[in-house]
Parts: structure tokens; C-alpha cells; sequence
């Protein structure tokens, strides 16, 4: 089967109308081919119709000279687009410095060939007035939205190495030394290494860089939303995950590219957490963590828990954790999900299932055939119970340490996963 491709030519272009506001573009193709043969019924993604309305970024004050903030101009873009209904804002050829940018129903950011939206390494930028945060927020967020789309031929950078830590043992002594000339703290006897005090000058937004690391946020993470489209763009250099949707409904991510240093801590490429109807088609993805993955949380005062039909087609995995991963939080479960004709070359596992009481939970019509695996580092298929999730710094437990008793909640329940027609 060819791979989709994605073209922004509708039939029948939509007018402006006397009053000014113009008409719904549907600017998703038709994906039903990808659907054909299934061997469970996964509902299809439905179209995404963004207004047929353009804004230019420069004509709100931005500059694409790399030295100039952006942020305002992204701001008032959208909010001029919003106010008229929505639309689709250019960002042309050039480097946008940015901070957050959040996004609003029928808005979408359409970066040009040679365009990089690049997030500024000023930490107190990021900084939620949220009481109750815990993070900073997401280089691109939007939350209780309907019809956000990135669209392009560009590049999204998060900057992530002014937030990520480091571990000795996964760099050459010519990038440690190069971390080390950023400034920072070592910690443990010299294995690890946080971006604090750095040479830069930006200040930190905690009071020691390990509560400084746990703040660090995803590239773009959206929640509670519907109808969510990413085409063509680049996801790069996460502070911590690429693609995060969660609790979410109807996303399409197609034929985008994922890619961080392999060593990149926490460094995951799409991750849908506690979505439903979802396609992710000819996908790239080259990171530091798990490649393509479903997690599920505790269940949450929504209809959007676990992760119900879901495909994923053509797509290639370079290094990663998995290549395909359930887990490590499957809570809600796992129905209906799809996974057909990926290569995986590199990972460290192709297909990775993890969890653990209290993380677990039950797995139902889960399909993957035609998975081609090359130059895997460990297993190509490991199921695994007794996960446990260690941030950077945490003390790993000595050798014969009885686990930890916990109540019998939420216990993993890997069940009926069909694996077939593939090589490894």
C-alpha cells in the first residue's frame, strides 16, 4: 500500500462570505484505504475543517532573525485568527524565538520549508501561574479545544538540552566536556550532570536542580481536546516528551518526524495517553525513550479513558526503547489498536509491553502484523510486570531487595495481543 499523502487542496474551496467570516476547509485527506482489511473494527479518524483564512506571523511584530522573542506575535496572531473564527497563521523561512505558545480551537500554525519555531532558553518564560502546577508548561499546549492543527515542511525545537540532566555514562568525554563548559552540577560522584547555574546567565526556577528537573514539560501536549491534526512538521529536542496528547479524541499525526540525541532522558517520541480514535501514519521517530506508545492513567471525570481504536501504519522507529510500547500505565485498558507494517531498526526492543501493580490494566483486541525488525539491542518482543519508573538521580535497588508490597490495584492484564507476519 502507497504511503498517504497529505495535500491541503480540497474539493470545492471554501469562499469568504459578505460578513467576513469564512467557511470551514477540511484540510485532512481521505485516510479510509488505511482501514481496509482490518482485523478488528477500529473507528476512523474523521475529517479536521480549519477556516480558510490566512495570517502572516510577521505582520503581528515577529521577526525571524533568531535574537528577536516572538511570543507576543504568536499571542496576537491567534487571538486575532480566534476572534474571527480561526484560520491558519504562516510562519515563513527563518528562526522564530519563542516562549509557550498555546493554542485555540480552529487555529492552525503553518510552518513553511526552512521554518524553525525555536523555544527560548529563558526557564522563568515557561513558568505556569497555576497554583497547582507541578511543571512548566508545554512549549505548545491547548486544552478543552476543537480543529488545532500543525501543518508544514518546518521545525519545532523545544531546546531541550537546557533542561534535560545527563548521565556520564551515556556521553563521550567530548560531550561531557561540552556540558560541562555550560556550567551546571554534577552530582554522584561525577555520573550525572543537571543544567543549573548555567554560564548563559538565565536564571533557575527551583531551589535545587533536581526539583528543577521534575518541572521540565513537553514539546507539545494538549488535553482534553478533539480533532487534533499534525502533518509534515518536525518535533525536535523535547525538554522531556515530543507528542503528548491525553484524555483526547480524533487525532491525526501524519507523516511527521520525532527526533532527539538517543541519550535523551525521558526522551519520548508520540505518546497518546488516554486517547481515542487516533491514526498515526508514516511517522519518523528517532529519540531518546520509547518510540510509539499508549499509556492510561487513572480513570478521570471524562469519557476519554484508556486508549480505544487506535492504527498505526507505516512508520519507522530508529533508536528508542521500543519501537511499539504499551505502558508503563495501562490503567483503563487497551481495545482495539492496530499496529501494521512498521520498521523497526536500532531500538533497543521492538515491541515493549510494561507495567506493574498498581500501574496495570486490561489489553483487548491489540493486532500487529507486519512488523520488520532489524539490528534490535536486547529482545524483540519482552512483556514485563514488575516495572518500576526511576527518574534521573533515583538510587537503583540493591541486588536481592524484596519488592515493595502494595495492594493488589490496578494489576497488569497483557491479554489477547496478536502478533504475526512479521521479521525480525
Amino acid at each position: 500500500m502507497k504511503k498517504s499523502i497529505l495535500t491541503l487542496c480540497a474539493v470545492g474551496l471554501a469562499a469568504v462570505a459578505a460578513d467576513g467570516q469564512a467557511k470551514g476547509l477540511t484540510i485532512t485527506p481521505d485516510y479510509d484505504a488505511l482501514y481496509a482489511d482490518m482485523p478488528v473494527e477500529v473507528a476512523r479518524v474523521q475529517p479536521i475543517s480549519i477556516p480558510d483564512r490566512r495570517a502572516d506571523l510577521r505582520d503581528f511584530g515577529a521577526k525571524g532573525d533568531g535574537a528577536t522573542l516572538c511570543t507576543d506575535a504568536f499571542e496576537r496572531a491567534i487571538e486575532h485568527l480566534s476572534a474571527l473564527g480561526g484560520g491558519h497563521i504562516d510562519v515563513p523561512q527563518g528562526v522564530w524565538l519563542t516562549g509557550p505558545i498555546r493554542l485555540r480551537s480552529r487555529i492552525d500554525i503553518h510552518l513553511a520549508d526552512n521554518a524553525v519555531i525555536y523555544f527560548t532558553p529563558d526557564r522563568e518564560a515557561y513558568i505556569d501561574p497555576s497554583p497547582h502546577a507541578s511543571r512548566v508548561l508545554a512549549c505548545i499546549s491547548a486544552a478543552h479545544c476543537t480543529d488545532i492543527a500543525i501543518t508544514g515542511a518546518g521545525t519545532i525545537d523545544g531546546n531541550g538540552a537546557q533542561w534535560r540532566p545527563v548521565k556520564r555514562s551515556k556521553v563521550s568525554d567530548v560531550e561531557w566536556k561540552r556540558f560541562k563548559a555550560m556550567g551546571g552540577a554534577e552530582r554522584q560522584n561525577g555520573s550525572l550532570w543537571y543544567p543549573w547555574r548555567l554560564e548563559s546567565g538565565y536564571p533557575d526556577i527551583a531551589d535545587t536542580p533536581e526539583r528543577q528537573e521534575q518541572m521540565r514539560n513537553d514539546l507539545f501536549r494538549v488535553n482534553h481536546c478533539e480533532n487534533i491534526f499534525l502533518q509534515g512538521v518536525t518535533f525536535q529536542n523535547a525538554p522531556k516528551f515530543h507528542i503528548h496528547p491525553f484524555n483526547s479524541r480524533n487525532i491525526i499525526i501524519d507523516g511527521v518526524t520525532v527526533r532527539c540525541p538517543w541519550n535523551a532522558q525521558n526522551g519520548d517520541g508520540i505518546d497518546l495517553s488516554d486517547c481515542h480514535q487516533c491514526l498515526v501514519v508514516g511517522a519518523t521517530v528517532d529519540c531518546g525513550d520509547d518510540g510509539i506508545c499508549l499509556k492510561s492513567g487513572e480513570p478521570k471525570k471524562t469519557n476519554i479513558n484508556g486508549c480505544e481504536d487506535v492504527l498505526i501504519r507505516n512508520c519507522k522507529v530508529y533508536h528508542a526503547h521500543g519501537g511499539f510500547v504499551i505502558g508503563s500505565e495501562s490503567v483503563c485498558g487497551m481495545r482495539r489498536i492496530a499496529v501494521r507494517d512498521c520498521t523497526f531498526s536500532g531500538t533497543d526492543t521492538g515491541l515493549r509491553f510494561k507495567s506493574a501493580i498498581g500501574r496495570g490494566g486490561r489489553t483487548e483486541d491489540v493486532f500487529i502484523s507486519g512488523i520488520v525488525m532489524t539490528d534490535i539491542v536486547h529482545e524483540a518482543i519482552v512483556f514485563e510486570c514488575t516495572y518500576a519508573n526511576r527518574p534521573a538521580g533515583s538510587k537503583e535497588p540493591a541486588a536481592g531487595t524484596p519488592a515493595k508490597a502494595v495492594e493488589p490495584k490496578y494489576v497488569p492484564d497483557f491479554t489477547d495481543i496478536h502478533i504475526s507476519d512479521g521479521c525480525v
